[in-house]
């Protein structure tokens, strides 16, 4: 072999290695960013669930007394009697409480059933393959996720355009939502604002995370796409996050910038899509 075909071997393999580190990397940080949830995700589903079980035990309870009154009536009891059991039992408020009861509690089993979801669609690890997404889903999915990081610090302003459908990597988009929504939240001290914003642009979709936050500094408005570089506390960020979106859109042929959000303060996140992928990039990603 020449020393020419050598080296153009060696560099395949270099960058075989070096994709499957990248793609190694990406997991790690995804799977750690979803540790950091795990906790918020617990609560939301405790709470649901919490009141479905307290429901429970007021329906056993409630039975109960509609048995007392069933049995009554099996047992040819008086009218007087029956009448003084629904009394006793006070079976008007029953009647109107057992409805309540059942429509919390379906709507805690959806909200159960919304975070699972979510969680399922977020975390495809293995998804690969560039394919049609819609990108308004895959956001709302995302918030589902990172919802106890967000409804203590801000309030969440959806500003949706129309879409179409994105050729993308569906995971992978979640992933940068996920990080610029986290982003977004941790740089709030007290209490704000999110907007997020879409809209089609040439042949682009365009989605834009907005904070009224502490913002980024000027020096480092350069730098925050840079691998392990953040401004939180030592144990607080890998300062990966950033870096790891940014290859991704690079990936996806996009770009991510980050600029000082209208009426200086804040942060604005912009990411750009191709709505259809070059074919050279598609084809080699199905490849």
């Amino acid at each position: 072999m020449s020393d020419s075909n050598a080296r153009s071997s060696e560099r395949e393999q270099l960058n075989v290695r070096l994709e499957q580190a990248n793609r190694q990397l990406l997991q790690s940080e995804k799977l750690a960013a979803i540790g950091q949830l795990a906790a918020g995700v617990a609560h939301e589903i405790n709470n649901p669930v919490g009141y479905v079980y307290s429901n429970l035990q007021s329906l056993g309870t409630y039975l109960e007394d509609l048995f007392r009154l069933t049995d009554a009536v099996d047992a040819g009891a008086s009218l007087e009697d029956l009448r003084a059991i629904k009394h006793n039992i006070d079976y008007s408020f029953l009647k109107d409480d057992l409805k309540d009861l059942l429509a919390e509690s379906r709507e805690g089993i959806e909200r159960v059933k919304t975070i699972i979801s979510a969680m399922k669609d977020f975390s495809h690890i293995d998804d690969e393959e560039f394919k049609l997404a819609d990108l308004h889903r895959g956001i709302e999915t995302t918030l589902n996720v990172v919802n106890n990081e967000l409804k203590y610090k801000a309030t969440v302003i959806r500003e949706f355009g129309d879409l179409p459908d994105v050729e993308c990597i569906s995971s992978q988009i979640n992933q940068v939502i996920m990080n610029l929504l986290v982003n977004a939240a941790h740089a709030i001290e007290d209490f704000g604002e999110i907007v997020i914003r879409t809209r089609c642009d040439d042949g682009q979709a365009i989605i834009e995370i907005v904070d009224n936050g502490k913002g980024i500094a000027e020096e480092n408005l350069n730098r925050i796409f840079e691998p392990f570089f953040t401004t939180k506390p030592v144990g607080k960020g890998t300062g990966l996050g950033l870096s790891l979106s940014f290859n991704i859109v690079q990936k996806h042929n996009g770009s991510i910038t980050a600029e000082h959000a209208s009426g200086g303060k804040g942060t604005c996140f912009r990411i750009s899509l191709p709505l259809k992928q070059p074919e050279a990039t598609a084809g080699n990603q199905r490849g």
